[in-house]
């Protein structure tokens, strides 16, 4: 029962925000620095959810948390490297989804 809980709440915590966000003004909303914080929020929520799931891994002997350096890191490499020549999104994905697999298959 405590994991229905946890939904029902989340759900209503998101919707509740959802909603608030409808009551703000619209000139609070058009502010130019709310969107440049707003963009640089994005960009470091997702480099945070890049480097967790690229250098956290667990320990399958004490099953605890440590760094790591495997296949993830060097496709991580490999899409830096492409995105300084500026592929296309899609070729960056495909190369370090490619490269990780094949560190996998052959390690």
């Amino acid at each position: 029962m405590n994991s229905w809980f946890a939904i029902i709440t989340a759900s209503a915590a998101v919707f509740s925000w959802k909603y608030l966000g409808h009551l703000v003004p619209r000139r609070l909303l058009e502010s130019k620095f709310l969107q440049k914080l707003a963009g640089y929020l994005t960009i470091a929520l997702l480099a945070g959810l890049v480097g967790v799931q690229t250098f956290i891994g667990t320990n399958s002997a004490t099953n605890r948390q440590e760094i790591v350096f495997d296949a993830r890191f060097a496709a991580l490499i490999v899409a830096f490297v492409l995105l300084k020549f500026k592929a296309p999104f899609i070729v960056i994905v495909l190369a370090g989804a490619a490269t990780a697999a094949l560190l996998r298959f052959n390690f």
